[in-house]
């Protein structure tokens, strides 16, 4: 099933961009494959004294423009090809968002829900032991992704500054505040959106005072997808999901009470006075904005005719197949691809980085206008180019940030 190979569709993505823009034979061969990939088998000693072994990944795609960044995913259906496909879309998402890094990912094949706090401590210390000697502040730089949260990004650069022999605060971006965190990390993948959602609404013609949107997926991308959507537009959330199932409700939903359910009960399924909801039957409901946030593969090229929203801003990774594209396109839904939409986390992610290098921490209110001013710029720049070119979004945000990797890799002579 090559269409649902996440792997496989970064390099048709990345193929239809290099057959637009006529791309150098040598670049376009560079960028098809990783440059660098590091598998590890991580032993970790569990709660009933046996012992179990865990398979771990880090892709780091290309560092034409500085040090690798990004991600590191627990999830139990993890896959190689899942991680380089997110690593390429890293490389390119740090270019649209014209930042000085390259593009990374890493995974561990493991079920986080079912591993007591001492588990993911042993596991996460493990993973870095195994990998430390090839990351670094100035080589590639990991976060947090699914299923792993500030804690464990305190766990890992403890981990490899004990490695190292010194303190390296700027190992790990994502940490809490007291070891080298920074303001506005928390929501900065969903706010990073929200600004790039802002920009499409003006072009698109939508008010989003009036507008109804609905979240697939209700982690921390999700939550504070709803949450900003109210506060900063005044829009409805109509509905939400996430894997259990989904709810709608056309008078809107509190997203923090939604929240608040969801603790108590692991799922947004069954909130009371709603009425339960597929994630398919999500996709075709009468909506302005619909916001992926969840996993890989969920608009595809048979469900994707279904699309009534206007506009749909992809905060999760990979969320459209490219058959898909074509038919949103062909029907006029306007498209924010993910590594332009979700380039919010990356681009805070850089800025932790940056005063952890100096040790000057920002105020929160800085942070969200360097943000809004990164994102603003990235959505234009791409947006041009879909009018320059006549194409849809993603291809446009491709453009943008090959040819920004490619000129790197000319100007240092990899080509």
């Amino acid at each position: 099933m090559s269409e649902k190979n996440p792997f496989v569709i970064a390099q048709t993505q990345l193929d239809k961009c290099a057959e637009i823009l006529h791309l150098d034979p040598a670049v376009h061969a560079i960028l098809r494959v990783p440059r660098r990939e590091i598998h590890v088998s991580i032993p970790v000693r569990m709660d009933d004294g046996s012992l179990r072994v865990f398979q771990g990944f880090r892709v780091q795609y290309n560092d034409a423009k500085g040090p690798t960044k990004g991600g590191i995913r627990f999830h139990p259906d993890e896959t190689i090809d899942t991680v380089r496909a997110l690593s390429a879309w890293m490389t390119w998402k740090c270019a649209v968002a014209d930042i000085p890094l390259g593009g990374a990912k890493g995974g561990v094949i493991c079920d986080p829900k079912s591993m007591s706090v001492g588990e993911l401590e042993r596991l996460s210390r493990g993973y870095i032991q195994a990998v430390w000697q090839f990351i670094g502040p100035d080589r590639d730089v990991p976060a947090p992704d699914v299923y792993t949260n500030p804690q464990i990004m305190a766990w890992m650069m403890d981990e490899y500054s004990r490695c190292a022999g010194k303190n390296q605060f700027g190992v790990i971006t994502g940490k809490p505040l007291p070891v080298g965190g920074t303001l506005g990390r928390g929501d900065a993948t969903a706010r990073g959106g929200m600004f790039a959602i802002r920009e499409a609404a003006e072009v698109c013609g939508v008010d989003l005072s009036r507008a109804r949107v609905a979240i697939q997926g209700y982690g921390n991308a999700g939550f504070y997808a709803a949450k900003l959507c109210r506060e900063l537009f005044g829009a409805k959330v109509v509905a939400v999901s996430d894997s259990q199932g989904g709810i709608y409700n056309p008078d809107g939903l509190v997203p923090e009470t939604v929240q608040e359910f969801k603790d108590k009960t692991c799922s947004v399924a069954n909130f009371p006075r709603c009425e339960p909801i597929t994630n398919e039957e999500m996709l075709g409901l009468d909506i302005e904005i619909l916001i992926p946030a969840a996993l890989e593969n969920v608009i595809t090229g048979e469900n994707a005719s279904t699309v009534k929203a206007r506009i749909i801003a992809e905060l999760a990774n990979g969320p459209t197949t490219p058959d898909a594209d074509d038919i949103l396109f062909a029907n006029g839904v306007h498209v924010i691809p993910d590594f332009l939409c979700n380039a919010g986390g990356v681009t805070v992610s850089y800025f932790e980085m940056v005063q952890n290098f100096y040790m000057y921490y920002w105020e929160e209110a800085l942070v969200y206008e360097r943000l809004d001013k990164k994102m603003t710029l990235a959505y234009h720049a791409v947006h041009l180019v879909s009018k320059q070119y006549q194409i849809n979004m993603r291809q446009a945000a491709y453009i943008v940030a090959v040819q920004r990797v490619a000129e790197a890799m000319k100007l240092r002579g990899w080509v």
